[in-house]
């Protein structure tokens, strides 16, 4: 009889062990907050992001390594690729949280400036950091790609074709790179939340209007926060390596549907 070399699901919970991982928008929000959880659980976190000053707040309260990087720019992408593999003999994770919208214009009051912004950080971004660390995680021989979309990027809505169409392009970059690298044994994991209540993504979506922001929120008892999802994204990076997540869809109970959330009166 051939004896079954998988891991028992009775065992602990399966931790990082000293593995390598890369995490893009880890500033605030849900980059952040994964970028804790691994470091719980052991991990060598490279913590990627534009604002160098969070960064190394939050490299001071965890160990993980800050490395501003913006990632719309191919040169820094190259130099973040170079720090990574320069201290590290292979990566294990990469997991592609940046992201974000702007505006909730309609189609035919669309800023060519904000589709191009969520276009460059959404989907470009995501692409670059792939691309740059791809030949490590072929190595690896286990290596796992997180793409962070978004339940925008399974239905449209008014207001939203922007941050759809950024979505569900990195959805389709998601799916076809899953296919071109299942021969690799690199795993490809999607999540896609729906409502979560991080500190910035509505604030910066509207402009910085606070009391709009506000109102996206109110009234649902428990949005998802960034801790929620992380924590998903940490399970779905810690499974034995066989496991493939594929696509989690995370929405919090309130949201039975992307039209259909359940508010309080307040």
């Amino acid at each position: 009889m051939t004896q079954n070399t998988h891991p028992t699901y009775s065992d602990p919970k399966p931790l990082g062990n000293g593995k390598v991982a890369v995490v893009t928008g880890a500033s605030t929000g849900i980059g952040e907050a994964t970028v804790r959880r691994l470091r719980e659980s052991g991990w060598t976190v490279y913590a990627v992001a534009r604002r160098a000053e969070r960064l190394e707040e939050l490299a001071r309260e965890t160990g993980a390594s800050a490395v501003p990087t913006d990632i719309t720019d191919q040169a820094q992408v190259d130099a973040l690729r170079d720090r990574v593999l320069g201290e590290q003999d292979t990566v294990d994770a990469i997991l592609n949280i940046s992201g974000g919208a702007r505006g909730t214009d309609t189609v035919a009051d669309a800023k060519d400036e904000d589709w191009q912004w969520m276009y460059d950080v959404n989907v470009m971004g995501t692409l670059r950091v792939v691309r740059a660390f791809l030949p490590t995680l072929r190595a690896n021989g286990e290596g796992t790609v997180l793409n962070l979309t978004s339940i925008a990027a399974q239905r449209a809505y008014e207001g939203g074709a922007g941050y759809n169409a950024a979505k569900y392009a990195e959805r389709a970059m998601t799916e076809a790179l899953r296919l071109e690298e299942a021969e690799h044994n690199v795993r490809v994991v999607e999540v896609a939340p729906g409502l979560v209540h991080t500190p910035e993504f509505s604030l910066m979506r509207l402009g910085g209007d606070q009391a709009a922001a506000d109102k996206i929120y109110a009234g649902v008892e428990k949005p998802l926060s960034g801790q929620d999802v992380a924590e998903v994204c940490a399970f779905a990076v810690e499974l034995p390596h066989h496991v493939d997540l594929d696509t989690i869809t995370v929405k919090p109970v309130a949201q039975a549907a992307p039209h259909k959330m359940i508010r309080t009166n307040n």
